[in-house]
């Protein structure tokens, strides 16, 4: 592998900061890496894209799932996985995450997360789609990820962490060998740093979250832009799977119309007994799947969508009036008061709702010690593809897949440090070129491509479809690429355009990768292939951006993931 060149156009850093490790991000995934590397004794410094306790973990309201539960088993939580994941998981992956995943979520308890309990003292367990047992540990009702983001926020601040707050993180610093040297980044804002900076290290976690934000509507907040997998392609990685984008089934419906982040109904709220139904009352998805609307999100999502286009309908209903005021305000506190802000009230009335961009499957590749194919980078969480979710994630795995697969990075760095030598060595980045390599998109193209993604890459996509949201993205693409090159000129660098510039990558690559797939798997849903196709797609689509700024893609030989890098030998 060798490094792209590509970068964005940004002025050089004014100031530098140096560390064993930085990581980007400040999720599940990203201060659990954080801590665990200051407690290995690793100088470690944290970089946020806002504050602290921002990103999509304090959006999660369902919970983390873990065999916990009496009569349960890492067995059972690793069928329900490989059921939802469509013969796309990696096994040793998703093997790893239920066997290591409760012990992890009890060292997260104990680092000051508070569970909710039953009345006999244990964790109160609830169920969601996909999962034949009850294994999803909640807290505050509906506030799972809220609790877990204050426990560790806490946590970082009373170990004295270092910082960097309100930071987008640019591009990938290498040095000669192509090897990791750390991040150039930008601080917006009042700050200790102001403006384009680096952190100098020889190990980058990425915890950047996920990429909802190149669709119109999404569960995603706002600063969800696919920030960690465009500097990893432009660093030269390869990238998996991004065909596989989740559209959760219930999301608030605000109308036609809306855009940016929308309100997520739990799927808690089926877990205990919720009803979808159409506007007549009837539930659709009695008969469709054995678990009807705790199917796992896929068929639940598509069985929304035939339903709608049945009716000519915009959204369905989500019917729990049967809980009771009681039950609405202590088990979904949080949802109750978003659904009455919007003028819903879900103890009296259905709740309207339709699927939105919630998760993806995909992202940057990485081993199972969460190793990219660039020597010294790693991701975790929402931005990387470690094989755990194949072709569409299991309910709450994804905050349990953050948790084990960060635990496992900060092992790998630790056991990489205590080779003298390289606990010695200073990474020298190599020299930005002094033409920049990658132009910038005005602030406006985020929202043509959001319609550009949503019109043709949404949940129900087709050759059609998907051709002509390639050809209009291709065209933004040559646009930009054009001016640059005709007279030097680019959009003006600041966050509104480095973030477009990095949702036209990621949505080029997503859009390439589910042409290239003709089959229906997972959420993947094609019209015009509508069956699985095992035999000919039971693998994974790999893309990594050439340096004339092309996309290179491939597929594997089969469903297992293969090795990150031929050289990435036992230390």
């Amino acid at each position: 592998m060798t490094s792209t060149g590509i970068r964005l156009h940004a002025p050089e850093p004014g100031w530098n900061i140096s560390a064993d490790v930085v990581v980007v991000g400040s999720g599940v995934a990203g201060l659990t890496a954080a801590l665990r590397c200051e407690a290995a004794g690793l100088r470690t410094v944290v970089v946020t894209k806002a504050r602290l306790d921002d990103g999509s973990t304090r959006w999660a309201q369902g919970g983390i799932a873990a065999a916990l539960g009496d009569g349960d088993t890492p067995e059972q939580h690793l069928d329900d996985t490989l059921v939802a994941g469509a013969g796309l998981c990696d096994e040793e992956a998703v093997r790893i995450l239920v066997t290591e995943g409760p012990d992890a979520v009890r060292r997260l308890i104990e680092t000051g997360a508070h569970f909710d309990e039953s009345e006999e003292g244990g964790l109160e367990l609830t169920r969601e789609g996909g999962h034949h047992r009850r294994r999803i540990a909640h807290a505050g009702g509906d506030a799972t990820g809220a609790e877990i983001s204050r426990a560790l926020v806490e946590a970082v601040r009373a170990r004295g962490l270092r910082t960097v707050e309100n930071a987008l993180v640019l591009d990938l610093l290498t040095d000669a060998e192509g090897r990791t040297a750390g991040v150039t980044l930008h601080v917006m804002g009042e700050g200790q740093h102001d403006g384009v900076g680096a952190v100098r290290a020889p190990a980058v976690v990425l915890a950047t979250g996920g990429m909802g934000q190149v669709f119109s509507a999404t569960t995603n907040p706002s600063v969800s832009t696919g920030d960690g997998v465009a500097l990893a392609l432009r660093a030269g990685a390869e990238v998996s799977d991004l065909e596989f984008v989740q559209f959760h089934p219930t999301v608030l419906f605000l109308g036609a119309d809306a855009e940016g982040q929308q309100p997520l109904v739990s799927e808690a709220v089926r877990g205990e007994g919720a009803h979808l139904v159409d506007a007549d009352g009837v539930r659709f998805m009695v008969g469709q799947h054995e678990l009807a609307e705790l199917a796992p999100r896929d068929i639940v999502a598509k069985g929304i969508m035939r339903r709608m286009q049945e009716q000519d309908a915009e959204h369905m209903f989500l019917d729990a009036r049967h809980f009771g005021a009681q039950m609405w305000e202590h088990r979904f506190p949080t949802i109750l008061a978003a659904c009455r802000a919007h003028g819903i009230d879900p103890v009296t009335e259905p709740v309207p709702v339709a699927p939105a961009a919630h998760y993806a499957s995909g992202g940057v590749r990485t081993d199972s010690r969460g190793r990219t194919t660039v020597p010294g980078l790693y991701a975790c969480g929402e931005v990387a593809c470690t094989g755990v979710h194949g072709a569409n994630r299991l309910a709450s795995n994804s905050l349990l897949e953050g948790l084990v697969y960060a635990e496992r990075i900060v092992a790998d760095i630790a056991a990489s440090r205590t080779d003298e030598a390289l606990h010695a060595r200073v990474p020298a980045p190599v020299e930005r070129p002094e033409r920049p390599a990658h132009p910038l998109l005005a602030p406006e193209a985020r929202f043509a491509i959001q319609r550009i993604m949503t019109d043709g890459a949404g949940v129900l996509r087709s050759a059609a479809s998907l051709e002509r949201a390639a050809d209009q993205l291709q065209r933004l693409h040559t646009e930009a690429r054009d001016a640059l090159d005709e007279n030097g000129k680019t959009a003006e660098p600041g966050v509104d355009t480095w973030e477009a510039t990095n949702l036209l990558c990621v949505a080029r690559v997503l859009v390439a990768a589910a042409l290239l797939r003709e089959e229906t798997r997972g959420c993947h849903w094609r019209e015009d292939h509508a069956d699985r196709d095992d035999a000919g797609w039971r693998r994974h689509i790999v893309v990594r951006l050439n340096p004339d700024r092309t996309l290179a893609v491939h597929t594997t030989d089969t469903a297992d993931f293969p090795p990150t890098r031929q050289h990435h030998q036992e230390q």
